[in-house]
């Protein structure tokens, strides 16, 4: 009988868009069988914390699909930020897609190992008791130790 396998990800954006990515990748590495860890670091952190306040934004993305063409110094104005991750959030309901906190979830019970970077929490000064239940500290030589044996990893 084989060893089971190892999916290693780094997860470093902290905007709706960019959390999908590892825990759509996680949760379905871990129903899979595979034993999953994700290594947090930098903006990512966000995506561990218990109040959830991510954000999309169009500026930086030229690949973001509008639902009409919009010029750069209109995305740039006061509340558009708001309005397009409104926008976002309502057309991944409407298509049956699982929220953020929903696919964190699945995540968690299907023990997918969430590891904060220690240096980054430190960093930014981020208060630990912010993050959910079940997230381990540590820094990149912790991650190296699984990455190291990992059959896939992930660079998001």
């Amino acid at each position: 009988m084989s060893e089971q396998k190892k999916m290693a990800i780094i997860a470093t954006k902290g905007t709706l868009d960019w959390a999908y990515p590892p825990f759509i990748l996680a949760s379905t590495a871990a129903a899979l069988g595979y034993e999953v860890q994700i290594f947090w670091t930098f903006y990512g952190l966000q995506c561990l914390k218990k109040d959830l306040n991510l954000k999309v934004t169009s500026l930086g993305n030229p690949g973001m699909p509008m639902p009409m063409p919009m010029p750069v110094l209109i995305q740039a104005l006061p509340g558009m930020q708001s309005m397009m991750t409104m926008m976002m959030k309502q057309k991944m309901k409407s298509k049956g897609v699982a929220s953020v906190e929903e696919l964190r979830e699945l995540c968690i019970e299907a023990d997918v190992k969430m590891v904060a970077c220690q240096m980054t929490v430190d960093l930014f000064e981020m208060n630990p008791k912010e993050f959910i239940d079940g997230v381990e500290f540590g820094g990149a030589a912790t991650f190296f130790e699984f990455a190291g044996e990992a059959d896939i990893t992930l660079y998001i």
